[in-house]
C-alpha cells in the first residue's frame, strides 16, 4: 500500500482531475438515471412473470397489477336484486368502461351473487384501466377521482359509494415520501454531526467530500448499466444511502489513522504512506468483504436481484478507489490546515472504551451468553415470517379506500377480493367451463369469465378468479397454488401471489447454498488478512447469528406490528417482502464485516507488538471502538433517512439495516468480540503449516506459557 500511495501522491494533478470529470459526469448522471430504472421483481423465466407479461401484452392491463375496486352499498330498502338498481349498477360500470378504457366486471353483467354481500346491499366490482398499445407501466394509474365522478351519478338515490383497492390503501397509508437527494442531504447532515464530534475540526468535511464523489461515481457506472440491461429502481437508494455511509466509514479510519501518526511524530506525506500501509491495507479489505456478500447475488435467477448486485459492488468499489487516490492527495495537501481547531486528539486509546473492555474481558462469560441470548431471542422472532405482499391490514386507517375495506368486510364480503387472479386460457378452451371449475377450487369465492372484447383476445379468454383469503397471506399462497394445479394446459395463472410463490421458490430454494458460499468466501478472506483459522470462523458464526437477529426484528417490528405503527404510522404488514430477507443478508453481511476488519485488524497489529491478547483487545478497542461507534452512527442515521422513502418495502429494508448495523456495532463489536477473543486467548492466532500452504501466507501455532493464565503466540515453523 505504500508503494501505491507514493504512486497516487506523484501524481497528483492527474488523479485529481481524473475525480473531477468523474464527479461532473456523475452529477449528470444524477438527473437522468431515474428515468432509466424499473420495478421488475418477477424471477426470470418464471410461470408468472410469463402470465403475466402475457396478459399485459393481450388486455393491456390486469397480471401483477391490482384493480381499483368500487365498494357500492345501497339505501335501506334498496337491494340488488331489484331490477332498476341491477340496470343503474350496469349503466356506472358500462360508463367506467367505456371513458376510462377500461375492462370491469361487477354483478350487473355477471349475475353472481358473490359479488353482493350478504345484506344484500353491498356489492363490489373490478375496474383495470388498460394503458396505451406499445407503453406497458409498472403498476396501474390511480383512476379512484375520476371512477367516482362516472359511476355516482348512475347510481340509485341515497347510494353511497367507495373506491378501495391495494394501491389505493398503500398509498393512503403513506407511501408518499421525500426524494432520494433529500434523504441523502438528511443523512449527510447526520454524518456531518457526527465527524464534528469525532474530529472537532474542519476535517470533519473531507469524508463528506469523498462521500459526495464516491456516490456521483457510482451514479455514473449505474447510469452505464442501464445501456446493459434493465436496473431495478431500488439501485438508486442503495447507492445514494449506502454509499454515503460506506464512504465515510472508509475516509473515517484513513483520516483517523493519520492524525494518529502526525500525533506520534510523523509529517507531511510520511504520515499519509503509514496510514496506507495500515488503514489503507483494511479499506481494501473491507471493499472487498462488502462486495462477496452482493457478488453472490449475481447467480440467483432473479434480474433485479442481480441489478441490485452489480449496483451494490459498484458502491464499495468506487468508495475504496477514492478513499485510497483522491483522500491521500487531501490529507497531503491540506490536511494539517483543515485539521483545526482540533478540539480531539488521536495520540492515545480512549479511555472509556479501553475500561469497557477491560470490563468485558473480566466478566466475559456472563457478557458473552447474555448477548447471545439476545440475539438467539431476537432470531426466534423469524421463525414465524411470511413472505409475500403486505396486506390490506398495513393500509390506510382514514378515507374513501379505509371507508371501502370496512365496507367490504361488515356486508361478509372479506378483504381477499381486493387480490383477485386473473387466468389467461388459451384459444379452444371453453372459458365458462373453466371458470366453473375454478370456482369449486378450495378458497376461491367465484371464478368468472365475462364476455365482450375486453375480456376476449385473439381466441384467448381472461378469467378474473376471486380468492376469499388475500393473495399475500398464507392462505392466499395455497388458494393460487391448488388454482395452478387445477388450470388446463397452457393457462397462464397471473398475479402478485403468483410472481411471489415463484420469487420464493427459486431464490429461497438456493439460499441456504448461497449463505454457505458467501461463509465460505468471507472465511477464507479473513483468514489471509489476519493468518488466523480461528478469527474468521468466529466472525462468520456472528454474522450468521446477527443477520438472523435482524430478521426476527424485521418481522416482530413489521410483519407482526410491533413499532410500525407507533414510529411510522403503519399497522401491521401480516408479510415481509419476499426479496426483502435475501437483500438484507447479502447486504448487512458485508457491512458489519467493515467493523469486523476494523478492529481485528487493529487488535492484531497491537498483538504483534506487545505478545499479549489481553493487551491486544485493549489497546484494539480503545482506538477503533470510536471509530466504529461513530461510523455505525453515521450508517443508522443514512438507513433513517432511507425510511422515509415512499415505498414499505424501502422502510423494512432500511429497518433491517439500521438494526443490523445497530446490534452489530453495539452487541456484536462492543461485547461479544472482546469476550469471545479474550476466552480463546492466543489461540486466535492459530494457523497450522497445512492451512497457511493453501492461503500462501506464513503459519503460526500458540501454545500455553506457563508463567500466564492464557496463551502467547511462539515463533511456528515459518519462523513466525
Amino acid at each position: 500500500m505504500e508503494t501505491f500511495s507514493r504512486f497516487v501522491l506523484r501524481h497528483k494533478l492527474f488523479v485529481a482531475m481524473v475525480w473531477l470529470a468523474v464527479t461532473a459526469a456523475g452529477a449528470f448522471a444524477v438527473t437522468q438515471v431515474s428515468d432509466r430504472l424499473v420495478e421488475d421483481f418477477a424471477p426470470a423465466g418464471s410461470a408468472a412473470r410469463d402470465a403475466n407479461q402475457a396478459i399485459d401484452a393481450t388486455y393491456r392491463s390486469g397480471g401483477d397489477s391490482a384493480p381499483t375496486v368500487p365498494v357500492i352499498v345501497l339505501p335501506e330498502g334498496r337491494t340488488v336484486d331489484d331490477p332498476a338498481v341491477r340496470a343503474s349498477l350496469g349503466t356506472a360500470f358500462e360508463n367506467a368502461a367505456k371513458r376510462l378504457d377500461a375492462r370491469v366486471v361487477s354483478y350487473a353483467d355477471t349475475g353472481d351473487r358473490r359479488f353482493v354481500g350478504a345484506d344484500g346491499r353491498t356489492t363490489f366490482g373490478f375496474v383495470y384501466p388498460r394503458h396505451p398499445a406499445g407503453k406497458p407501466v409498472d403498476e396501474a394509474p390511480d383512476i379512484s377521482k375520476p371512477l367516482a365522478q362516472i359511476i355516482q351519478p348512475s347510481l340509485p338515490t341515497g347510494a353511497t359509494l367507495r373506491v378501495t383497492g391495494m394501491d389505493l390503501l398503500s398509498e393512503g397509508a403513506g407511501e408518499e415520501g421525500v426524494s432520494v437527494l433529500t434523504e441523502t442531504l438528511v443523512g449527510g447532515v447526520g454524518a456531518l454531526l457526527v465527524l464534528a464530534f469525532v474530529f472537532g475540526s474542519f476535517l470533519a468535511f473531507v469524508p463528506l467530500l469523498i462521500a459526495v464523489v464516491s456516490i456521483l461515481g457510482s451514479f455514473l457506472a449505474v447510469y452505464g448499466l442501464t445501456e446493459l440491461g434493465e436496473v431495478n429502481f431500488l439501485v438508486q437508494f442503495v447507492v445514494a444511502l449506502i454509499g454515503l455511509g460506506v464512504a465515510v466509514d472508509y475516509s473515517l479510519l484513513l483520516v483517523t489513522r493519520w492524525r494518529e501518526e502526525r500525533a506520534h511524530g510523523h509529517d507531511g506525506e510520511e504520515a499519509v504512506h503509514r496510514a496506507m500501509a495500515t488503514a489503507g491495507r483494511s479499506v481494501v479489505f473491507s471493499g472487498v468483504a462488502v462486495s462477496i456478500g452482493l457478488i453472490v447475488m449475481v447467480v440467483l435467477p432473479v434480474p433485479f436481484l442481480r441489478s441490485i448486485a452489480y449496483g451494490g459492488v459498484i458502491i464499495p468499489a468506487v468508495s475504496v478507489l477514492a478513499t485510497l487516490t483522491l483522500l491521500p492527495i487531501i490529507l497531503a495537501t491540506a490536511g494539517p490546515r483543515l485539521d483545526w481547531p482540533r478540539l480531539r486528539k488521536d495520540s492515545h486509546a480512549s479511555r472509556a472504551w479501553a475500561a469497557w473492555t477491560r470490563g468485558v474481558i473480566r466478566f466475559r462469560f456472563p457478557a458473552a451468553l447474555g448477548a447471545i441470548a439476545v440475539l438467539v431471542a431476537l432470531a426466534f422472532g423469524g421463525l414465524n415470517i411470511h413472505l409475500g405482499e403486505a396486506g390490506s391490514i398495513a393500509g390506510a386507517k382514514t378515507g374513501p379506500a379505509h371507508d371501502g375495506l370496512v365496507a367490504l368486510r361488515s356486508a361478509g364480503i372479506g378483504s381477499g377480493v381486493l387480490t383477485p387472479v386473473d387466468v389467461l386460457v388459451p384459444a379452444g378452451s371453453t372459458p365458462a367451463q373453466v371458470a366453473s371449475r375454478l370456482a369449486d377450487v378450495e378458497g376461491v369465492r367465484t371464478a368468472v369469465a365475462p364476455s365482450g372484447e375486453a375480456w376476449r383476445q385473439g381466441g384467448s379468454a381472461l378469467l378474473s378468479v376471486v380468492p376469499v383469503d388475500e393473495g399475500g397471506t398464507n392462505a392466499g399462497h395455497d388458494t393460487v397454488r391448488r388454482i395452478r394445479d387445477a388450470v388446463p394446459a397452457k393457462t397462464h395463472v397471473g398475479g402478485e401471489a403468483a410472481s411471489d410463490i415463484d420469487f420464493i421458490n427459486q431464490v429461497y430454494g438456493v439460499f441456504p447454498w448461497m449463505l454457505g458460499l458467501i461463509a465460505l468466501l468471507t472465511f477464507v478472506l479473513l483468514a489471509r488478512a489476519f493468518r488466523s483459522l480461528v478469527l474468521p470462523l468466529k466472525a462468520v458464526a456472528l454474522n450468521l447469528l446477527s443477520l438472523a437477529a435482524v430478521i426476527g426484528s424485521v418481522t416482530l417490528i413489521w410483519q407482526e406490528g410491533h413499532g410500525s405503527d407507533a414510529v411510522w404510522g403503519i399497522p401491521a404488514t401480516g408479510a415481509v417482502g419476499a426479496f426483502i430477507p435475501c437483500l438484507i443478508f447479502a447486504f448487512l453481511y458485508g457491512l458489519s464485516m467493515d467493523y469486523e476488519v476494523f478492529i481485528l485488524a487493529r487488535i492484531r497489529e497491537e498483538y504483534e507488538r506487545t505478545g499479549s491478547t489481553r493487551e491486544a483487545i485493549v489497546e484494539g478497542l480503545g482506538r477503533t471502538g470510536r471509530l466504529v461507534t461513530s461510523a455505525a452512527l453515521i450508517l443508522c442515521l443514512a438507513f433513517a433517512s432511507m425510511a422515509a422513502a415512499p415505498m414499505t418495502e424501502v422502510k423494512v429494508f432500511a429497518t433491517g439495516l439500521g438494526l443490523g448495523i445497530l446490534l452489530d456495532a453495539t452487541i456484536i463489536r462492543g461485547i461479544l468480540v472482546p469476550a469471545l477473543i479474550s476466552m480463546f486467548g492466543d489461540w486466535n492466532w492459530w494457523l497450522p503449516a497445512w492451512a497457511a500452504r493453501i492461503l500462501r501466507v506464513p503459519p503460526s501455532r500458540a501454545v500455553a506459557r506457563p508463567e500466564a493464565p492464557e496463551l502467547v503466540s511462539v515463533p511456528g515453523p515459518a519462523g513466525t
